[in-house]
């Protein structure tokens, strides 16, 4: 396993042309030792059938949550069945910041790196947090 100090400095986040090197979590329904040695973003305990969503990870996505859009990269995604029985699509996410969020699949769209939307919205968080 690699020692990952060199992305410490940055505090984990990403730009437009960087995002790449993210580690994503795949193969496997992560745990909460997942979670606290930092290779995954989540664990969800009380779901049934937990497994591995099949989808290629890391992936550039613009994340519809409370405050409007944002972009983001899934590095983690599962499919969990609630105890209603209905499944949920949840996604772990890594923010251009270095915050990670939790995020249903159906709250993102999936884009690519040429995205126009992304990357602005990328480039807009990388500059605002530089001026914070």
């Amino acid at each position: 396993m690699s020692h990952e100090d060199e992305h410490d400095e940055d505090g984990g986040g990403f730009d437009v042309d960087d995002w790449s090197r993210l580690a994503a979590f795949t193969g496997a329904v992560a745990t909460l030792d997942d979670v606290q040695a930092r290779r995954a973003v989540f664990a969800l305990g009380d779901t049934e059938a937990p497994r591995p969503l099949d989808m290629e990870l890391p992936q550039p996505v613009i994340w519809w949550d409370d405050a409007g859009e944002q972009a983001a990269v899934a590095v983690q995604a599962e499919v969990h069945t609630g105890p209603d029985g209905e499944e949920m699509e949840v996604l772990g996410l890594i923010l251009p910041d270095g915050d990670a969020a939790v995020a249903l699949l159906d709250d993102v769209d999936l884009v690519d790196d040429t995205d126009p939307t992304w990357r602005d919205l990328v480039t807009r968080a990388v500059d605002g947090a530089d001026e914070a």
